[in-house]
């Protein structure tokens, strides 16, 4: 994996374990829920704060500072045949898409779809994005991906780092 990846954005990975001199990290890769082991010394570790939960059955994604809850939001998630995968993944990157129909900003995350293997020319992957169709909200109308309002997706860039830990059930 490179660094940076190629959205630009430094390569993080989400530690699940550990041995002496080696993490046991979250891959951003095909399967979800891929992991693989890393040196120790390659990589400067830092504690989250921060972890995010997102609801598909109510539509909502909670932010967490350690064991307080700041806010739920509405969402729209994936629909029946494009659901949202459930999962426990992490912030891969933060966008400015180009394109609006995405909101102001998008956090790519390290999941995929299960249904898509490729999606507007990528790879599948998951983001939380902002959107220009606020009506959507609060309703399972996307391609597996997870909508905010605009104004709600421009808090979270300014307060989540990379990194940050998303369940999805």
């Amino acid at each position: 994996m490179t660094n940076p990846g190629p959205s630009g954005a430094p390569l993080s990975y989400l530690v699940e374990g550990e041995k002496p001199g080696w993490l046991k990290v979250q891959l951003p890769v095909r399967p979800n829920g891929s992991t693989g082991w890393i040196k120790s010394d390659s990589v400067t570790e830092s504690n989250l704060t921060y972890r995010v939960q997102v609801s598909t059955e109510q539509n909502t994604l909670t932010v967490y500072q350690n064991d307080t809850v700041l806010n739920t939001y509405p969402v729209a998630t994936g629909t029946g045949g494009t659901p949202t995968p459930h999962g426990s993944f992490y912030l891969l990157e933060l966008l400015a898409p180009t394109n609006s129909g995405y909101g102001p900003y998008a956090f790519g995350l390290s999941a995929f779809s299960d249904a898509l293997t490729s999606f507007g020319g990528g790879p599948g992957q998951i983001g939380l994005h902002g959107t220009d169709d606020a009506s959507s909200i609060g309703h399972a109308v996307s391609h597996g991906c997870i909508r905010m309002n605009n104004t709600d997706i421009s808090t979270l860039a300014a307060l989540l780092p990379l990194g940050t830990p998303i369940t999805i059930q």
